[in-house]
């Protein structure tokens, strides 16, 4: 992030509670800061709310924005708007949605969330680094976006690894079935009848489910013989067998006439 402002012709001051790595940024023209409180636009970028709170410890925050783009939880960052707010500061959360090498680069964006003229005031600084993503006032909504999405990410990705594992106790190689993952990572995203992203979220708006055609029953028999067939093949099955346990809860809560949309109710309702 700091490469990237430097890069956008930005004045960059920089702090590290190791004040050895901020060495290299030092070398490409950024100023070493006194403090973590050093500036009057504050871009935190650390393993936890916390680290912020170490790192700023009593320095008062009058007429600062902190933006702070680690992960936590959203009630952790209402607390912290909060924790800013008493030292006279004001806090913007923030995810940015791209590994390290993404950012500054075109399809990079980031989901801020807290007062919106504060945000308006750095948004040409903050638009170095990705397209601003603006979600709401609330400061726990930019951490909800955020998660929702690494939740997609993780379990989606995870879910393509279980396929190539088990493809490949048959000797087929990965980049064999690379087509048919691409494929359908692409139709779920899209319109037509394999376009689950968007069928799912007007089931789930309208609160009805059909399943004549697609019952959940069916897709919960089928899950079962999926996790049967990792099994057979010697892959590990914890994630595809929760998966399954929460497909056979839905049925049993007397949903498994309806279609798989359904589920999202027995996962509201733990």
């Amino acid at each position: 992030m700091a490469e990237t402002f430097l890069a956008a012709g930005h004045e960059v001051s920089v702090w590290n509670r190791t004040a050895s790595k901020a060495d290299p940024l030092i070398a490409q023209g950024a100023r070493r800061a006194a403090t973590a409180a050093d500036g009057e636009l504050l871009v935190v970028s650390q393993i936890s709310y916390q680290a912020m709170y170490d790192s700023l410890g009593d320095a008062r925050l009058d007429g600062k924005t902190v933006v702070n783009l680690s992960s936590g939880t959203p009630d952790e960052l209402r607390a912290a708007g909060r924790w800013v707010a008493e030292r006279g500061g004001t806090l913007i959360t923030a995810g940015i949605m791209v590994p390290p090498p993404g950012i500054g680069q075109p399809g990079a964006y980031t989901f801020y969330s807290g007062p919106k003229d504060a945000l308006d005031r750095h948004a040409g600084t903050l638009e170095a680094l990705s397209e601003l993503t603006y979600v709401g006032a609330d400061q726990g909504l930019a951490m909800m976006f955020y998660q929702a999405q690494l939740l997609m990410f993780w379990s989606s990705l995870t879910s393509h690894m279980h396929a190539m594992a088990l493809l490949r106790t048959a000797g087929v190689r990965p980049e064999e079935y690379l087509p048919f993952a691409q494929t359908l990572f692409s139709q779920l995203g899209g319109d037509g009848p394999m376009g689950y992203a968007k069928i799912l979220t007007e089931e789930f708006a309208a609160g009805v489910y059909p399943g004549e055609l697609n019952s959940l029953h069916m897709q919960a028999v089928g899950l079962g013989h999926a996790v049967d067939a990792l099994a057979e093949a010697g892959v590990e099955t914890t994630v595809p067998n929760a998966l399954k346990h929460l497909f056979e809860r839905a049925v049993a809560e007397g949903r498994g006439g309806e279609g798989l949309g359904t589920v999202i109710e027995s996962i509201r309702k733990p």
